[in-house]
């Protein structure tokens, strides 16, 4: 059975900076691209970034130079360091493992981020 837990979350003033980590069970991990997603309230989900398999990354537009993702395939995890924080980076934050050429699609309980002062 796959699970992805995810851990980090919490509340952060603007300028601040948190990070959220992911654990893979259940997954033969090195073989899935990882993905951080987030879905703010009244909003569609949205892809925050992505590292594959080989180590490329993929970041959305609003997040460029603030946040990084890595992965640890020894460690079956996956992080997203987040800097410079905005209150429109609140939302529920979504681990994601994908092999989208099978249909592979896996998702994490989430883990709620709160930007405000």
């Amino acid at each position: 059975q796959v699970q992805l837990v995810e851990s980090g979350g919490g509340l952060v003033q603007p300028g601040g900076s948190l990070g959220l980590s992911c654990a893979a069970s259940g997954v033969i991990f090195s073989i899935y691209n990882m993905a951080w997603y987030r879905q703010a309230p009244g909003k569609q989900r949205e892809l925050v970034a992505e590292v594959t398999t080989g180590g490329k990354t993929n970041y959305a537009n609003s997040v460029k130079g603030r946040f990084t993702i890595s992965r640890d395939n020894a460690k079956n995890t996956v992080s997203l360091q987040m800097s410079i924080l905005k209150p429109e980076d609140t939302a529920v934050y979504y681990c994601n493992a994908n092999w989208r050429a099978l249909g592979y699609n896996y998702w994490g309980q989430g883990t709620q981020v709160t930007v405000s002062s």
